[in-house]
């Protein structure tokens, strides 16, 4: 109880306050205009930050993760597109409520859920990471490794695409971790005598090139093609005794399924907005309504993904682990600030873990507070049309690249990163392992050099302590599982039909 008392002391300051205020703001904005998303907007906005304490930064950074779950369902429910990919499932009955001349309870119950699922989910993380902090104090450079190799794996699996694909992307994002001058042997990897690429390739220009510049090109190639449902007044906004009836069980299972997807690497909002809906449908008397305009089918996976957003912030704040991309953002912003992320940060960095658990219970109330009576707001900025908008994302991209280290060759690397991610999107490669691997890749080597060092260069020091080979023994499994004759997962099936 004390230590949510000392976050709260942090928070209640007029700076931190209206870092939070700024990135609710900023993170519904991202959520309702397609295009841009959460991951690029960090990256985007993190050189804004470069002069003010961590811990608001990290208030502010991840103001615009959650806030963006928020306003993803507004485009989703008004124009049948999703302004976030964890919207996706959104569109499917918010739409049809929508055409129905019911935007307005979907709109409401979308901010109930979520405001649910998001003040749960950061209870939970209140209460479970501290513990897990603790108990990874026994964790050694062993340990970390098959963690880490873990985590990536698990992410690999859980892939909606190629399996191969996203192994390939793992293995390129391990290579472009390496770039740079050996922290060992102070000599430089893959540098080619080229200056810029001594310190190593930087994460920021790396994510604003594969999310940002990349959701521009696609989206100006396939020419999206809108239609607002505005001819009425959106009204109703609060839901009705009979819709909180009809929703509850939904937002109470979608808040299980998301913080618990949310923990895991490769879950995070999308999957568990995905698995909610599937579940919603499986479990409902009627699965046949579904698609045409039910509230259950907006309140459960909404609920799921603001609660995924509460569960990711688990691992990364007491293992280091990102589990998503938008978490690996983070990650690289603590680093950037030079805090030791791990079980040693709760107890070295205090203010800044509960600085943000803190941040995001007034957060939740910020957004809740904010986008209801504003839907009005964000219905004229989405008439905004894709001709401006998109040349203004692009240029606040090249901006925030420059500003960095104000250098015009992180604006090259991220449109070199840019042209990447255009190809990926066009092949179906997935970005997440890409950056889950290269923010992981020092820290994998680290633990892996130290490792073969306390065993004189032994491999089996990973199968010889219990939980290094108990974590091995999971990646391994999952390795080797799609591999095995008809093993292709019923459940992805299931929810690719969903979409």
């Amino acid at each position: 109880m004390n230590e949510i008392i000392y976050g709260f002391a942090i928070v209640l300051t007029p700076d931190n306050l209206f870092y939070c205020f700024a990135g609710a703001v900023i993170g519904t904005l991202v959520g309702v205009l397609p295009g841009l998303g959460p991951v690029a907007a960090m990256a985007l906005l993190f050189p804004t930050t470069l002069h003010i304490p961590p811990v608001s930064s990290m208030i502010m950074m991840a103001g615009i993760y959650y806030g963006a779950m928020y306003g993803g369902s507004t485009t989703s429910i008004l124009v049948n597109i999703p302004g976030e990919a964890s919207s996706v499932m959104t569109c499917l009955d918010g739409y049809q409520m929508a055409r129905q001349g019911k935007a307005g309870p979907a709109l409401g119950m979308s901010a109930m859920g979520s405001f649910i699922g998001g003040t749960l989910a950061v209870i939970a993380l209140m209460l479970v990471a501290p513990p897990l902090a603790k108990i990874a104090l026994v964790f050694g450079f062993p340990e970390y490794f098959a963690l880490m190799c873990c985590g990536l794996v698990i992410l690999i699996f859980m892939v909606r695409g190629s399996m191969a694909k996203a192994m390939t992307m793992a293995a390129f994002g391990i290579f472009l971790g390496t770039i740079g001058t050996d922290l060992v042997e102070a000599t430089g990897r893959f540098t080619f005598r080229i200056q810029i690429l001594k310190d190593g390739l930087g994460i920021i220009p790396v994510i604003m090139g594969l999310f940002g510049i990349s959701e521009v090109l696609v989206n100006i190639e396939e020419g999206v093609s809108r239609e607002i449902f505005t001819h009425k007044k959106i009204s109703n906004l609060y839901p009705t005794l009979k819709d909180w009836a009809d929703s509850l069980g939904s937002i109470l299972r979608g808040t299980v399924v998301g913080f618990f997807l949310g923990i895991l690497p490769g879950g995070g909002p999308v999957v568990s907005g995905f698995t909610s809906y599937a579940i919603e449908k499986r479990v409902s008397k009627h699965p046949e309504k579904f698609g045409t305009g039910v509230i259950q089918g907006v309140a459960g996976p909404e609920t799921a993904n603001n609660a995924a957003v509460g569960g990711g912030f688990i691992p990364l704040l007491s293992l280091g682990i990102p589990p998503t991309p938008g978490m690996a953002m983070l990650l690289g912003c603590l680093l950037s600030y030079g805090v030791q992320v791990g079980p040693l940060l709760i107890k070295q960095h205090s203010n800044v873990f509960w600085g943000v658990v803190a941040s995001m219970y007034i957060g939740n109330i910020m957004l809740l507070v904010l986008n209801l009576p504003l839907i009005g707001v964000w219905v004229k900025i989405l008439k905004i049309p894709y001709a401006i908008l998109f040349p203004i994302i692009l240029l606040f991209c090249v901006i925030g690249s420059y500003s960095i280290n104000n250098s015009y060759h992180e604006v090259i690397l991220m449109c070199l990163f840019g042209v990447i991610g255009y190809l990926m999107k066009k092949m179906d490669y997935e970005a997440a392992p890409l950056i889950m691997a290269m923010v992981l890749s020092p820290m994998m080597e680290n633990s892996l050099r130290q490792s073969l060092l306390l065993s004189h260069g032994s491999f089996y020091i990973f199968f010889t302590r219990p939980i290094a080979c108990a974590l091995m023994i999971v990646a391994l499994t999952l390795l080797i599982l799609p591999n095995l004759p008809g093993f292709k997962t019923k459940s992805w099936k299931k929810l690719e039909s969903l979409e």
